[in-house]
C-alpha cells in the first residue's frame, strides 16, 4: 500500500527554518514535494536548493510584516503554516532573575511571533476555506524548570491555550489547527550545551547528555529526540493523511512527561 502523504505542490511557511527542528522540517517538507518558504534572523550557510529564505526577526512586528509581505507577493496565501520559532535567552536564577524585559523577550519570541503571523496569514487561508496551522509548543508547559525555564514555559503554555481557542474558531471554516509538544531535541544548541556540561563535570558527551536527562527528570527511551523524528511527525500532521486530526496536541518526548 502506498503511503503518499499527498503534499506534492502544497505551499508551506515554516518559521525558524535554518537550524535545529526548523531546518529538519524544511527538509522533510521539501522532500515531500512541498514548496517551502522559511524565515530566520540570518540566512543559512548552506541553503537548501528550491527553498525560499526570508531574513526577518519574527520577535518584532516589523519582521512578521516583512515575512507576510513576501508570502503575499509569492503565493497570496499558503496552504500550511508551521510556527516553529522558539527558544529562550532567560538567565538562570528563578523568578527573581526575570525582569520585565526578559518576560517581554520570551513572550515576543515564543507566543506573539505566532499570534502575529497567524493574524497576517490566516485570513487568506480562511478565504480559500482550507489550510493547516501548526504551533510547536513544548512539554515545558507542563514540566517547567524553576531555575531556568519559567518564562519560556509560561509563554509556551499561553501558545498552547491560544492554539486550542484558535482551533475552535477556525476549524469549522476549513483550517485545521494543531500543536506538537517536543521534549528535549538533540539540536545544534543542545549538543553544545551537553558538551559544556561534560567539560564542567569531567565526563564525555554521552555523560553530558545523561546529566541533562537526569536534570529534566529522565527520558525513558534513553535519549533525546532527533530533529528529523519531530519533523516527520509534523509533516504527517499537516498532510491530507491527517485530515481528521484537529485541535489536538501531540507529545513527542520519549516518555519524559510522567503523567497521563
Amino acid at each position: 500500500m502506498s503511503f503518499d502523504l499527498g503534499l506534492q505542490g502544497k505551499r508551506a511557511v515554516v518559521t525558524g527554518g535554518t537550524k535545529g527542528l526548523g531546518a529538519a522540517l524544511v527538509s522533510s517538507l521539501h522532500d515531500a514535494g512541498v514548496d517551502v518558504m522559511t524565515s530566520a534572523r540570518a540566512a543559512p550557510e548552506r541553503p537548501l536548493q528550491g527553498v525560499t529564505y526570508v531574513t526577518a526577526d519574527l520577535a518584532t512586528p516589523e519582521g512578521v510584516t516583512e515575512l507576510a509581505r513576501q508570502v503575499a507577493g509569492r503565493w497570496g496565501s499558503p496552504d500550511i503554516l508551521v510556527n516553529c520559532l522558539g527558544g529562550s535567552t532567560a538567565p538562570v536564577g528563578g523568578f527573581a532573575a526575570l525582569s520585565d524585559a526578559v518576560w517581554f523577550d520570551e513572550l515576543n519570541l515564543n507566543l506573539l511571533s505566532a499570534v502575529r503571523l497567524d493574524r497576517a496569514l490566516l485570513p487568506g487561508m480562511l478565504a480559500k476555506g482550507e489550510g493547516v496551522v501548526l504551533h510547536v509548543s513544548s512539554i515545558q508547559r507542563v514540566l517547567p524548570l524553576p531555575a531556568s525555564t519559567t518564562a519560556y514555559a509560561a509563554a509556551k503554555g499561553a501558545l498552547s491555550t491560544y492554539s486550542k481557542s484558535l482551533s475552535k474558531e477556525v476549524t469549522p471554516k476549513g483550517v485545521r489547527v494543531l500543536r506538537v509538544a517536543p521534549g528535549w531535541i538533540e539540536t545544534e544548541a543542545s549538543v553544545a550545551f551537553a558538551e559544556t556540561m561534560a567539560r564542567e563535570h569531567g565526563t564525555d558527551y554521552e555523560g553530558g547528555k545523561k546529566l541533562i536527562m537526569d536534570w529534566i527528570g529522565g527520558i525513558p527511551v534513553g535519549r533525546p529526540a532527533r530533529p528529523e523524528e519531530v519533523a516527520d511527525l509534523i509533516t504527517f500532521l499537516v498532510s491530507p493523511r491527517a485530515a481528521s486530526v484537529a485541535g489536538s496536541e501531540h507529545v513527542i518526548d520519549g516518555g519524559t512527561v510522567p503523567t497521563v
